[in-house]
């Protein structure tokens, strides 16, 4: 049987307490031969590619629809876009946390999967029937008065868009924590922590492969046949993906949700707050730990030597006299050492959370901006050819590129990254966070020097090549193959059994914060600018003609809060090094709830040190 248990003091109700059981469909014990590994995740990576191309092929491209058919003005659009895809970041964490407590990650994914195929269908409804829609009209004439979408037909778009929201933001978490969930962290070897860093490269070129097909395939199939016939073909991916899932259920193992995650937590603090006066101690003997029968001893974990005034919450109380000697104290007032090191370790990435909001504020500009950008550049594909690209399309460059350089990445930097470090995964998932996020900024760069030879060309009725705009994405594909895995990874590796998905959602959630950042800094950027006479009283980014706003001055802001948000990462990355400690305790479960001892020691190797009695 693969049973991974996690046995802790009596009253095992809490995450670091409960055992951890896999099992298979039926609710019955996994076998290591039948179930988990690669054959199992290989299910799950299908689902992630069919998803990725349904909601890319809209995403990336919904500008155009929005702006085109539904005749929002240009800042209104972009806002509508990055406020879609911040949704569906930030319900992620719906999805995390329902799939952890209630539900499980299979019954998540494929609940909430079909309620994203019920809002393709209704916007492909939308778009086919002109009577759902504004009259048409050409947004580009400045002579136009274009009806903009009001009363039922606004809010059947807006009810179509965020059930795929709905959808996609709970399905999203639980594709990378199911998947993960296949291979056995606390195999005592590296074998396993190798296979499952490379599951998520895997995962990436999952990804990688899903944008690939919808911004060439799906975004073609949209330009040239309507918005409808795309959004249809979403739907189809969609619900091939869903096919994909189902057919892998006899290989899953399955993790059973544990109650709610958010239990533990708060019994950590109120167990803090209850014992605020009591001293806590520099010896850990006093500290309530695993009893040494628990079966599971001498395995390295965390140890956060920040948050001292949580160590309270696992301090036994001091015997008061006869009577209350060998009192047993209530869960709510005494706390594993497991329990108060998850809390700490929750608080301790937070900062790191932050520092990759700027990093999904750029990948905002280039599924909006930079597509209106591309509209108004040369879109052919030869000089004199009659076939234009799409200006979404060349969001597809560095997915190309990618798909060569992340099996690239796995067979040959990260063996020889290896023997150079002595680290499993070549280099660790916070560094791997600093080399995206650096290099994020010259993504920026690039499209700010483009968009400001554009302009000087527009000047002299001149349009230069939709191809100029090819190095901003490459740039920032490159920088997302560092920082997006990397993030998945390290957030994965910090949690306990029972929490993964929540976990992984907070990556999900960097991404909803970097959009909802970009509305705001569109509004905030037009106000100010305005508001000094940037030019008849208009901001930046106040018109729908590209040629009289200054997206170029824009792009030169990205550019540098990039860079200084770098330097902010580098200095909390140094600090939680610094406030993490590779411990020996007596009581704590075999990985520590998916880091395992041996990702801990990359990201900081100290001596062990003795936590038991």
């Amino acid at each position: 049987m693969d049973i991974e248990s996690r046995q802790g003091s009596k009253g095992g109700d809490s995450m670091a307490a409960a055992s951890e059981i896999s099992v298979d469909w039926r609710g019955r014990p996994c076998s290591p031969h039948k179930h988990g590994g690669m054959k199992a995740a290989v299910f799950v990576l299908g689902i992630q590619a069919f998803e990725m191309m349904a909601i890319a092929a809209v995403g990336n491209n919904l500008i155009t629809y929005v702006f085109n058919e539904m005749h929002f003005p240009l800042s209104k659009s972009a806002n509508i876009v990055t406020n879609f895809i911040g949704t569906v970041f930030l319900l992620s964490l719906l999805g995390g946390f329902l799939s952890d407590s209630y539900l499980g990650s299979f019954w998540t994914m494929l609940i909430f999967g079909f309620v994203e195929l019920s809002g393709f269908i209704l916007l492909a409804v939308q778009a086919h029937l002109p009577q759902l829609r504004p009259p048409a009209c050409d947004m580009m004439s400045p002579a136009a008065r274009c009806e903009e979408a009001g009363g039922a037909k606004a809010g059947i778009f807006f009810a179509a868009l965020y059930l795929v929201a709905l959808g996609s933001g709970c399905l999203k978490p639980n594709i990378i924590a199911h998947g993960a969930d296949q291979f056995r962290r606390n195999s005592g070897d590296g074998g396993e922590g190798k296979r499952l860093s490379s599951y998520f490269n895997a995962a990436y070129f999952s990804f990688c492969v899903g944008e690939l097909v919808a911004l060439t395939v799906l975004v073609w199939v949209q330009t040239r046949s309507g918005m409808d016939v795309g959004f249809g073909v979403s739907a189809a991916a969609m619900a091939a993906g869903l096919v994909c899932l189902v057919a892998g259920v006899f290989f899953y193992r399955n993790k059973p949700p544990q109650g709610s995650i958010f239990t533990p937590i708060a019994k950590v603090f109120v167990a803090a707050v209850t014992k605020r006066k009591q001293v806590c101690p520099s010896s850990t003997n006093a500290l309530q730990v695993i009893p040494a029968d628990s079966g599971v001893h001498g395995a390295p974990v965390r140890r956060i030597n920040k948050f001292r005034f949580l160590d309270k919450a696992c301090v036994k109380a001091q015997d008061s006299g006869h009577g209350s000697r060998g009192k047993k104290e209530s869960v709510w007032r005494l706390c594993t050492t497991a329990e108060v090191e998850q809390v700490k370790v929750l608080l301790c990435v937070v900062p790191i959370f932050a520092c990759t909001i700027v990093f999904n504020t750029i990948l905002a500009q280039l599924q909006t901006f930079s597509v209106q950008q591309g509209s108004a550049m040369d879109t052919r594909l030869l000089g004199s050819s009659s076939f234009r690209v799409p200006p979404a399309s060349l969001q597809a460059i560095p997915y190309l590129v990618l798909i060569a350089l992340v099996p690239a990445y796995e067979a040959v930097f990260v063996p020889a990254m290896r023997r150079a470090t002595g680290i499993v995964t070549g280099i660790t998932p916070l560094q791997r966070i600093g080399v995206g996020l650096f290099t994020a900024t010259f993504s920026m760069v690039a499209a700010a020097l483009v968009e400001s030879r554009r302009r000087h060309a527009a000047g002299d009725n001149q349009l230069i090549s939709i191809f100029w705009i090819a190095p901003q994405f490459l740039v920032f594909g490159l920088s997302e193959m560092f920082t997006a895995v990397g993030l998945i990874e390290f957030f994965y590796k910090q949690s306990l059994a029972g929490m993964q998905a929540f976990l992984t959602s907070m990556t999900y959630c960097s991404y909803s914060f970097g959009f909802y950042l970009s509305s705001v800094l569109v509004s905030f950027v037009n106000k100010v600018t305005s508001s000094n006479g940037g030019g008849g009283g208009g901001g930046w980014l106040s018109d729908n003609d590209l040629n009289k706003d200054r997206l170029d001055l824009f792009y030169w802001l990205l550019a540098t809060l990039s860079l200084l948000n770098f330097f902010n990462y580098l200095f909390w990355s140094r600090w939680y090094s610094k406030s993490v400690e590779t411990v020996q305790a007596t009581g704590f479960g075999g990985d520590g709830g998916g880091s395992g001892g041996s990702e801990q020691q990359d990201e900081k190797g100290v001596p062990e040190i003795n936590m038991g009695h």
